[in-house]
């Protein structure tokens, strides 16, 4: 479809050039056949009407090679006027058209040097032809304006072109960045989903498994015991299935009449059912507050329980020891929590801490805070951030973790 439009573009502008280049020698015909009492002029218009036909032929050419439409022109043109014929609007016709499609098409230092060499031209062979006082102004002043009007009107020509063209970039520009916007906004949102998986599957699936094989010890000697986990394994699974739930609710389609309303984000009211749930796989977790609470905004107060939750939650997997110490320090902006354990390193072996200590990394830095993670010289792992009280509020000094 693109290229029969382009033919049929084709087409058009040579039957409109066709056409044009007959109504330019139309015009130098009438003009070569005025003539003024006493001036003398040659008496055949035929020469004229020849070198007329040799520049309008030249302009069916204009559109792709407008120097050399312009140069044909220019020679007729000159040879016209040395000829003696009156130097008129209509005999410089076809000049007027190479000039207006020069400073059209190419750029401003060729259209004011080719236009003013063939004004120049112009106006010495009509100077030259007859080198009385005679009409003068007409020989001279005459050409000049006359030539003059073709090359402003193409350079504002190009001008409005180049406007249009350079409006069409920015809306392309414009749209392509709204399409890279786009698509990063969908991949942030991903990896906040990501996160919030693997935070409510790993934290639950590891306190199940230690439940699990703790009540697979105990079922031959201590049947009671045994059962008693067992009974915390349902309700663990059945939490980790109802944050699941809440979780991957998010994706649903807003307004669907079908959707369950989701519960609201974790924060630290639900730590004590997370220090509870960890004491059920065998950790003992002590918490201490320091400073008075003061309430967080809710990206921070799911922030802090996320950070919380998968540091206990490697404790659970990892850590050697039976105990872990929460510890909560409120300052005047700030936030500061640490989380240690007091047993070997309690981090994952692979490089770079894997996707537990990196996505609670990332969580502290999307609401301005930071997080460090590393061994204890006195044996253990710890877990420290510093997040603000609000993601808006004036931020500290760095805090040393």
């Amino acid at each position: 479809m693109t290229t029969s439009l382009e033919h049929y573009t084709g087409r058009r502008h040579i039957a409109t050039d066709i056409v044009l280049a007959l109504g330019l020698l139309g015009c130098v015909t009438l003009g070569a056949s005025i003539a003024i009492p006493g001036i003398s002029q040659p008496r055949e218009d035929w020469p004229a009407v020849v070198l007329a036909a040799i520049s309008c032929l030249a302009q069916l050419k204009a559109r792709t090679y407008p120097r050399s439409a312009l140069v044909v022109a220019t020679v007729c043109t000159v040879i016209t006027v040395a000829l003696g014929y009156l130097v008129s609007p209509l005999l410089l016709a076809p000049l007027m058209i190479a000039l207006f499609r020069l400073a059209a098409i190419t750029d401003s230092k060729t259209t004011r040097v080719c236009g003013g060499l063939t004004t120049a031209a112009v106006v010495i062979a009509a100077v030259f032809d007859q080198p009385t006082d005679e009409m003068v102004l007409l020989r001279t002043v005459g050409p000049v304006l006359w030539l003059l009007l073709p090359l402003v009107g193409g350079s504002r020509d190009r001008l409005r072109h180049d406007y249009v063209d350079s409006v069409q970039a920015r809306a392309m520009y414009a749209e392509r960045t709204r399409e890279e916007e786009a698509r990063l906004r969908v991949a942030e949102e991903r990896m906040r989903i990501a996160r919030e998986l693997h935070d409510v599957v790993a934290h639950h699936m590891a306190v199940a498994n230690a439940q699990a094989g703790t009540a697979r010890h105990l079922a031959p000697t201590h049947p009671e015991q045994a059962q008693k986990l067992l009974d915390e394994l349902t309700a663990t699974t059945s939490s980790a299935l109802l944050e699941l739930r809440a979780t991957v609710g998010v994706l649903r389609q807003t307004g669907d009449p079908d959707t369950d309303p989701l519960e609201p984000a974790p924060g630290l009211d639900r730590l004590p059912e997370l220090i509870a749930t960890c004491e059920t796989a065998g950790v003992e977790v002590t918490v201490t507050t320091e400073g008075e609470p003061r309430p967080l905004s809710p990206g921070v107060d799911l922030t802090a329980y996320r950070i919380i939750q998968e540091a206990l939650t490697n404790v659970t997997k990892h850590g050697a020891g039976k105990g872990a110490c929460v510890r909560l320090t409120y300052s005047d902006s700030r936030l500061l929590i640490s989380v240690t354990n007091d047993g070997t390193a309690a981090a994952p072996s692979v490089p770079g801490g894997g996707y537990g200590l990196m996505g609670m990394r990332e969580r502290a830095h999307s609401v301005g805070g930071d997080l460090h993670a590393g061994p204890r010289p006195e044996g253990g792992f710890e877990v420290a951030t510093a997040l603000p009280l609000h993601p808006l509020a004036p931020e500290e000094d760095e805090a040393t973790l």
